[in-house]
């Protein structure tokens, strides 16, 4: 059997839940597609509460925004279809979507797509990087930001971008002791704010450091770090052992493209946005007609653009389809000044000239 729908979702996190919400709000029938049994992806483990605008739900936290997108799909009734526990398993160039839902095979076949698919933690290779205790933070979180379960007693944190550093405050505050975070850069790439929280309670960031390896019998007991040089070369009379029965880490993610690839959109690799991700316009529509992108598959940022990307991609998404609402213009002008103003300032310029790289041409 083959499912007919004006627009299907594929991702229900930050930027899946925003491009259904506006979607259905311009009128369209929407399926929302999400792997997991509940919505709301990185949002369920988010905690903290979030920066910016009152428009990117500032000061409410990630797991509050999570709740309130989801309830608002429930009030447009038989306009929007929600499949959990459906995963994506193929996108073919007629335009069919294949899904394994709950274990039963499915067919789609949507006029429009938005892929909100979001990405996967990077990892490290070091010795013993295979013993028991070695996490990557987001699984950090999962176990205690949605299970409730600390994941030892003393943590070495690999990475000080921002969630390195977050995850290290939410392990102190779950009573984890934190040894250290280690970073390879000369500077932290978290916001300075994080950095001051985990700072003050103690914890050293270690940056121009690595780790060297992991020890342990049958699970981590200890990690050898060391300094390195400009050219990331361990500097052997630095190594020292840290104790610790976790080693978490948090080097950065990768947007997971892959059923871009299939779809046949064109592609390139931009270091700056975390890997290969697609060429799009200003529409965020790719190479391939009908198909559109939001959040991190389209390259690594916060959720607060993540949101504000899935917000633009519904509305083009729908407005493509004849769903174009007397504040269409407004609402699109709006989504650009927020991205324009999320990706301001000298730290955002590595985004801003990976996404020049990233536009049709």
């Amino acid at each position: 059997m083959m499912y007919e729908i004006d627009l299907a979702v594929i991702g229900g996190g930050p930027a899946g839940l925003m491009a259904a919400n506006t979607a259905a709000e311009a009128g369209a029938k929407v399926l929302l597609l999400e792997r997991d049994g509940h919505l709301g992806g990185q949002l369920v483990k988010q905690t903290h509460k979030f920066f910016g605008s009152e428009e990117q739900h500032a000061s409410m936290r990630g797991n509050d925004i999570s709740t309130m997108l989801g309830d608002r799909l429930g009030s447009f009734g038989e306009r929007v279809t929600v499949w959990k526990s459906a995963t994506v398993i193929g996108f073919y160039e007629d335009g069919v979507i294949t899904i394994d839902h709950n274990g039963i095979y499915k067919k789609v076949k949507p006029m429009r797509v938005v892929v909100a698919t979001g990405a996967s933690e990077k990892f490290l290779s070091f010795p013993n990087n295979d013993l028991p205790g070695i996490y990557g933070a987001g699984a950090v979180q999962t176990m205690m930001n949605v299970y409730g379960i600390r994941p030892g007693q003393r943590v070495l944190m690999i990475g000080a971008g921002n969630i390195g550093l977050i995850v290290s405050y939410q392990l102190l505050q779950a009573g984890v002791s934190v040894a250290a975070i280690v970073e390879g850069l000369p500077h932290i790439g978290g916001y300075a704010v994080h950095a001051s929280k985990v700072r003050r309670a103690g914890v050293p960031i270690l940056t121009s450091h690595t780790i060297v390896r992991a020890d342990g019998a049958e699970s981590v007991e200890s990690a050898t770090i060391a300094e390195i040089d400009r050219g990331w070369n361990v500097i052997q009379r630095t190594m020292k052992t840290i104790a610790c029965d976790v080693i978490c880490i948090s080097v950065g993610l990768t947007p997971l493209a892959e059923l871009l690839w299939q779809a046949g959109c064109k592609m390139r690799y931009i270091p700056s946005l975390g890997g290969s991700v697609p060429l799009r316009n200003d529409c965020l529509e790719t190479t391939v007609k009908g198909v559109f992108i939001a959040g991190d598959v389209s390259g690594i940022e916060e959720a607060s653009a993540a949101m504000v990307e899935g917000r633009l991609a519904g509305l083009e998404a729908a407005a493509s389809l004849g769903f174009k609402s007397e504040r269409y213009c407004e609402e699109r002008n709006d989504c650009m000044e927020q991205l324009a103003a999320l990706r301001s300032g000298p730290t955002a310029e590595k985004i801003r000239s990976g996404l020049a790289c990233a536009e049709c041409r």
